[in-house]
């Protein structure tokens, strides 16, 4: 089959794999029909590189049929139209019985002390064979998929597998009071969706933070107030005069670690330039410029009281945190990768109903073939050619 394989920094390659089978009774193999290219994926493109191998198959937001199933799987079969979780669980385990389907017993991968196994990362994660490609293996499959109704594109479901329970879980972390005020510190596909998600569940003012012009006016189009860092050269100021004096009651930070020369690092680094020399100062030395600023200026914009939810991935091991503001604002602080299962029954009836609530028909910029991957990752870094949302179909 067809599958986009790692073969280098910023070098992805359309090759010839062989094709997969069932390997184990809950497993099932998925012929896929569309899967999404994720700022995470970005992440083994340019930073981690470390941890992947020449070889390796990328992806992990596919929709598909399934093809075959395991002995042991029982609650879809042939035929069926499902969409996979980037995280892979087993539903039975004491974390999965918890909602904690992101730290599944039965996947961690304990070679590295991390939680469940994705699909289309990296030894840190299992190194599980992904979804840009023809064909997917899915292991856990008797708990993983989610069968979804036939008829409407891809676009209506394929967000399930990461972006909309990714998106989900930020907005209930962050613990938004009904009618309060909201800021999310970057507006790609992760961002721009919590906004959406926000606004869904009756936040009152939400704020949205970018330098990207595209971005700031797709969220400013459904009621996003929008700040641009260009116009902006002290951004707590600015939001300080949006929210009676004292900041917002939650804040999202959906930057991470962003990889290096995208225009979310530009973010970071120029969000870094608008903390205080005191705090800025640690950031560079010690984290760089592009892994904490965007962590560290929620803490800054936060209320006092107030609550941060990251879902911008952070890698560092021993990252340098200014504990004695968190402590003295009394911030409260929720992360993590989502738990995919958990929200699936509160989004699904929002794709199954008729309407579009979160936008989700047109939220795709891009359709592309698989053969076209290399040129959807470039464009994608790079934000070129008005690169929001790819979905690749092989």
């Amino acid at each position: 089959m067809k599958a986009l394989t790692w073969q280098g920094d910023r070098d992805v390659r359309v090759e010839d794999v062989p094709d997969p089978e069932i390997e184990q009774p809950t497993d099932a193999i998925i012929k896929v029909t569309s899967s999404g290219v994720c700022g995470s994926d970005l992440h083994l493109y340019e930073v981690l590189g470390a941890f992947i191998d020449p070889g390796d198959v990328l992806g992990h937001e596919p929709i598909g049929i399934v093809q075959e199933v395991g002995t042991e799987v029982t609650h879809i079969r042939a035929g069926d139209r499902v969409v996979v979780p980037f995280n892979i669980s087993c539903g039975h385990c004491y974390t999965c019985r918890k909602g904690l389907q992101s730290q599944c017993e039965t996947t961690q991968v304990h070679e590295y002390g991390t939680g469940a196994a994705l699909f289309g990362y990296t030894e840190l994660y299992g190194q599980v064979p992904g979804g840009q490609a023809e064909y997917l293996r899915v292991p856990q499959a008797h708990y993983g998929p989610i069968k979804v109704p036939e008829g409407p594109p891809d676009d209506r479901f394929v967000y399930l597998s990461d972006v909309l329970p990714t998106a989900w879980q930020a907005v209930e972390y962050a613990n938004v009071p009904d009618g309060g005020t909201l800021l999310v510190l970057g507006l790609g596909p992760i961002g721009e969706m919590c906004t959406r998600v926000a606004q869904h569940k009756g936040a009152g003012q939400v704020i949205g933070v970018d330098l990207v012009p595209e971005r700031l006016m797709r969220a400013s189009g459904h009621g996003v107030r929008v700040l641009d860092l260009e116009d902006h050269d002290d951004l707590p100021q600015a939001v300080r005069e949006l929210t009676d004096g004292r900041g917002p009651a939650s804040v999202i930070d959906a930057v991470g670690m962003e990889a290096h020369g995208a225009p979310i690092g530009r973010l970071a680094h120029k969000l870094a330039g608008m903390l205080p020399d005191a705090l800025a100062r640690p950031v560079i030395q010690a984290a760089g410029i592009d892994r904490l600023s965007a962590l560290h200026m929620a803490i800054e914009l936060v209320e006092r009281g107030g609550t941060i939810s990251l879902s911008g991935v952070y890698g560092g091991a021993a990252s340098p945190m200014p504990l004695i503001q968190m402590f003295d604002k009394q911030v409260n602080l929720r992360m993590g990768q989502a738990n995919v299962r958990r929200w699936v029954d509160e989004i699904l009836p929002l794709l199954s109903n008729g309407g579009d609530p979160l936008g989700v028909d047109d939220y795709a910029t891009h359709h592309l073939p698989l053969e076209q991957a290399p040129h959807a990752y470039e464009i994608f870094q790079k934000k070129e050619d008005g690169a929001f949302k790819i979905l690749l179909q092989p």
